[in-house]
């Protein structure tokens, strides 16, 4: 009798090592493995924190090393109408929660986000395999109060046309 060969289980991945989730399996799987104490990596959607955080960009969220998270700081949160996740930069703080806003949506504001609704903090920022600037430096509180006052995207917008004459064709 001849036995039948049955192909090893494998899990379904993307040639560079992807495994694709939906908005709640990466939002499960985030808040798991941070509860373990351990940073998560995964592929950033949209475009509500351009420039520093574009569309395609890997992000890697680490758990908080404090209570709540600073003023500048890039955070992950759970959405408190919709319960989606995330990630955007804290302008401000407030009792019991700290304000956010995406740098790049300024008319968008999420407000104030509960302390238990912030899942951990942006610690780096990949895009095409080196690391991009996330402005979380001193740097930060300039940003945070540029989005908050609502002058981020027009400052961004001068600087990159004054840019235009440098770069390269």
């Amino acid at each position: 009798m001849r036995s039948q060969r049955f192909d090893e289980p494998r899990l379904f991945a993307t040639e560079a090592g992807e495994l694709p989730l939906s908005g709640k399996a990466v939002l499960e799987l985030l808040r798991a493995v941070l509860s373990r104490g351990v940073p998560f990596r995964f592929r950033a959607r949209g475009w509500s924190m351009a420039p520093f955080v574009r569309d395609g960009d890997v992000i890697t969220v680490s758990p908080l090393r404090h209570g709540l998270p600073r003023t500048g700081d890039v955070v992950a949160f759970v959405g408190p109408g919709d319960g989606r996740l995330v990630v955007h930069r804290v302008i401000g703080r407030r009792e019991g929660g700290v304000l956010i806003q995406g740098d790049s949506a300024p008319e968008c504001a999420d407000g104030v986000i509960p302390g238990e609704n912030i899942l951990g903090q942006v610690t780096r920022v990949e895009r095409h395999g080196r690391n991009a600037w996330l402005g979380l430096g001193p740097e930060r509180f300039a940003i945070a109060w540029l989005s908050r006052t609502r002058r981020l995207v027009p400052v961004r917008v001068r600087l990159a046309s004054l840019s235009v004459p440098f770069r390269r064709r």
